[in-house]
């Protein structure tokens, strides 16, 4: 819970851009994984990132305050408010994983194609980092993938040698792939069977790994410019 907190909300948050303006200074060098998905500070080329108490923060001019790329979330001095304010970070705006929902015979049938997949099932990462595609392997049995920030070129080699092109999405084993107009594989899922499918949304540490119905897995990875590809574990 300590560590949810520390990333979600964190007691000298990052305020980027305009505050270099305001004669702070410049530390891009704190910024954690974490607190970069927290606040989605993705692209500060050009832009100052400098740390703000909740004090500091007050004494901002409203110029600055205003262009703020991301609201501050600042810890209650009682941690279970604190930690609801987590939660309801993570959950809005989030399909919840329906791992629970899942009946026992199918994660029975599934268990030789894809022996991790049930241990994997509505759990968070320790940090920032994991994906979709450690993910995938993980579920498959690659020991330690799950855990990885996994690049597309190990992916892409665990597909050649352990897939086939093709597969249903009812199918117990059917590895989703949704690549961009250059061919490059942008997100990765697998069927359970039953009409389940089981995927990690983004590399955060608030994303967990999810079990959700096919079709809204595929709504959760559309993308304009990208297309699914089908490749049946062998």
């Amino acid at each position: 819970m300590a560590r949810v907190a520390d990333a979600g909300a964190p007691a000298v948050p990052g305020a980027a851009g305009a505050g270099a303006r305001a004669g702070l200074a410049d530390r891009p060098d704190l910024l954690t994984p974490e607190l970069r998905d927290t606040f989605e500070l993705y692209d500060l080329a050009g832009s100052a990132l400098v740390w703000l108490n909740r004090a500091e923060s007050r004494s901002l001019p409203p110029e600055v305050r205003r262009v703020q790329p991301a609201a501050h979330r600042w810890p209650f001095r009682d941690d279970s408010a604190t930690l609801r304010r987590i939660v309801g970070y993570v959950e809005f705006g989030r399909r919840p994983s329906r791992h629970r929902d899942v009946p026992a015979a199918t994660w029975r049938r599934v268990a030789g194609a894809l022996p991790g997949a049930a241990a994997l099932a509505g759990t968070f990462p320790d940090r920032s980092g994991p994906n979709c595609f450690g993910t995938v392997l993980g579920a498959a049995g690659v020991d330690g993938a799950a855990g990885t920030w996994l690049q597309r070129e190990p992916f892409e080699a665990w597909l050649a040698e352990r897939t086939v092109p093709g597969g249903r999405d009812d199918d117990a084993g059917c590895v989703l792939v949704w690549r961009g107009p250059d061919g490059l594989v942008q997100h990765a899922a697998v069927t359970l069977g039953g009409g389940w499918a089981l995927h990690k949304p983004s590399q955060g540490w608030m994303s967990p790994v999810k079990i959700l119905r096919v079709p809204d897995a595929k709504l959760s990875a559309r993308a304009a410019g990208r297309r699914l590809h089908r490749y049946r574990l062998r």
